[in-house]
């Protein structure tokens, strides 16, 4: 997320129009109260994927939140058919997955798809909020191809914000970042020189 999400922070998402997606009654029910205390004054429900098309076939929706794995019609195939078959306006929208089973396979499944984002069960309200909110400010732009239609999979990677040292392997080293951009350690090796 571009910026960190503090108390203070006042979000109206009264308006907002979610769709909330989720075949396990108590999961819905634990979704439901996690938005509705968000303020979210629009919330629909589909206890499956097949009520949650006719829905996206009728009326234009700001979010889908939707579990993975459901009888019939899973998450991974509910985003599908949205980024293929759903009313234009709705093929756009934003996707939230969520799962108790996200290995790195099952979170590249729902980008395959067309799902902006998968969220790990056991869910917690800041993460749903961070994640509502990122959605929202995404300024990914949106692919389409025969194969795929969804935001754009490839993220941006500068590496570490300037003046921090990296901790992944796969960070760009200090010669590729932005000009400018140099760490703590070039910029202390700079002032002990005679």
């Amino acid at each position: 997320m571009r910026e960190p999400l503090h108390a203070s922070t006042r979000i109206n998402l009264e308006k907002v129009e979610v769709l909330l997606v989720d075949d396990s009654v108590p999961s819905l029910n634990l979704l439901s109260q996690v938005l509705l205390g968000f303020g979210i004054g629009k919330l629909t429900r589909a206890d499956s994927a097949k009520m949650a098309q006719a829905l996206l076939r009728e009326r234009t929706f700001d979010l889908v939140i939707s579990a993975t794995n459901m009888a019939g019609v899973d998450g991974y195939e509910l985003v599908k058919w949205l980024r293929r078959g759903a009313l234009e306006a709705n093929r756009y929208l934003a996707v939230i997955l969520v799962s108790g089973h996200t290995p790195p396979s099952q979170v590249f499944k729902g980008r395959d798809a067309g799902a902006n984002f998968t969220i790990a069960k056991p869910i917690t309200p800041k993460i749903v909020l961070e994640r509502i909110l990122w959605a929202a400010k995404e300024d990914r732009q949106f692919i389409e191809c025969e194969t795929y239609l969804g935001p754009d999979r490839r993220f941006k990677n500068d590496g570490p914000p300037a003046g921090a040292k990296g901790r992944r392997r796969e960070d760009p080293p200090q010669a590729l970042r932005p000009p400018g951009a140099q760490s703590l350690e070039s910029a202390d090796s700079e002032k002990v020189k005679p």
